[in-house]
């Protein structure tokens, strides 16, 4: 139980931290503001870590591995767009993208923090299933990221494209780097993707049997690859930008949101609550 009630504090920390950086991250991004940019990103680190150790003693003290409810799914979520969020910034230097992450991730960590879950489900201990769940979030977190990048190219094209002075300090990254961000993301999280469906496909198929192929969360998924690997083709051989790209990566989010939606009618995934 002690290990627990730390794990509740751990998250709490961390849910503060995310707070301050998504608060600093404004200034950083929005007017280019160095010193809260020294702000936001130590602050998500920590907020990160503590995260982590949370979701760590969490799983310990659940005696399982994987997130099995929807609270649990939902941080594991939580901390991989953070992670995303440092990597970028890591990779291209800006925070931008910060102003709409990081608010995601206290929304995803703030309920589970204040308001704990008390369900209980059974669950097979399977590695293959864990990675299963890690390889498919990391992909949603992926498509996530794509999506606000595409909104931030749209913003900035538009921008530019008026020569606005209505914000004169508004610093934002060039526009090949918002699309950079954008087609890399979503080219690291297909594979994620892609092996996900496969492992999961595969475990559920020699547990749960014919049934697998008409579930229809199973047909959704792999409805929603097709969609992605879609939106990699148009972009990459049209070099689909601005407005047209916000609505086809709008499209496939709306996609996945059906799957996650479809969980609640799903036979095979009852298990897992992925």
């Amino acid at each position: 139980m002690a290990i627990s009630l730390m794990s509740l504090l751990w998250l709490r920390v961390a849910v503060l931290l995310y707070g301050i950086a998504s608060l600093a991250v404004l200034p950083a991004a929005l007017y280019d503001r160095p010193r809260w940019r020294h702000v936001a990103v130590p602050a998500t680190i920590a907020a990160l870590l503590f995260h982590f150790v949370s979701f760590s003693e969490s799983m310990n003290a659940a005696h399982h591995a994987l997130p099995v409810d929807t609270h649990e799914t939902q941080g594991l979520l939580a901390l991989l767009l953070a992670l995303a969020f440092l990597l970028v910034y890591w990779r291209y230097k800006t925070v931008s993208l910060g102003i709409f992450i990081l608010p995601i991730v206290v929304l995803l960590t703030v309920v589970p923090a204040f308001r704990p879950s008390h369900e209980n489900l059974a669950l097979a201990h399977s590695n293959w299933i864990f990675l299963h769940v890690i390889l498919l979030l990391a992909g949603y977190a992926c498509l996530i990221l794509s999506l606000l990048a595409s909104l931030l190219y749209l913003v900035q094209e538009r921008r530019l494209k008026a020569k606005s002075h209505l914000l004169p300090r508004v610093k934002l990254p060039p526009l090949d780097t918002i699309d950079q961000i954008a087609l890399k993301t979503l080219l690291f999280g297909l594979p994620c993707m892609t092996a996900g469906l496969l492992i999961g496909s595969a475990v559920a198929a020699t547990t749960v049997g014919p049934a697998f192929f008409i579930d229809p969360k199973v047909l959704l998924s792999f409805a929603m690859w097709l969609a992605y690997v879609g939106m990699i083709h148009i972009r990459r051989i049209s070099g689909l930008r601005g407005r047209r790209a916000v609505y086809l990566s709008t499209f496939v989010f709306f996609v996945v949101v059906t799957v996650w939606a479809a969980n609640q009618f799903s036979a095979v995934h009852k298990f897992g609550g992925v």
